[in-house]
């Protein structure tokens, strides 16, 4: 028989995994309640919750939640970091603040209801970020406008090199 306890806490990840675009699944067995708390610290400063879940618990909320394929990730001790927008951002802010603490083995992560491995987390960490890869399209976009613009503009800047020419030429 659940307890009201066990249901509150379902409640509160099932909220945290809806509000989620990104979950990353992490081994903490060995780490220090301090130790854990430090990686919370770090996480919360890049809007990322990190939470010691329960498996069983943390699947009713993901099946709750619409995110069964979370899991196909929980086995021995879990921690779910939480994180909403940027998905590559996400990523190497949870790999940076479990970097120190060698104890911590990353299993895997969701995007939405695509599951990756421990590989893809590192590999999707190393993308750039969103306004980063904006940047580089507004510059692509922008650069042959501006060439373009340039050839356009240069027959009007020779314009006056040929007036000159031509009065040289009529008064000589």
């Amino acid at each position: 028989m659940p307890t009201e306890a066990k249901r509150e806490t379902v409640a509160e990840l099932t909220e945290e995994a809806r509000g989620s675009t990104t979950m990353i699944v992490s081994e903490y067995r060995g780490l220090k309640v301090s130790e854990l708390g430090e990686i919370r610290r770090s996480l919360r400063k890049q809007n990322v919750t990190y939470h010691v879940v329960k498996n069983r618990l943390m699947k009713i909320a993901a099946r709750d939640a619409g995110a069964e394929t979370l899991g196909l990730l929980l086995e021995g001790p879990t921690a779910v970091a939480f994180a909403r927008g940027d998905e590559a951002a996400a990523a190497k802010a949870v790999l940076d603040a479990v970097r120190p603490y060698r104890l911590v083995k990353i299993t895997g992560a969701v995007l939405g209801t695509r599951v990756i491995d421990a590989d893809g987390v590192v590999r999707l960490s190393q993308l750039p970020s969103r306004e980063v890869v904006l940047a580089q399209v507004a510059g692509a976009i922008a650069a042959p406008l501006t060439a373009m613009a340039g050839l356009f503009d240069a027959p009007l800047r020779e314009i006056p090199g040929l007036v000159q020419a031509l009065a040289d030429r009529q008064s000589a």
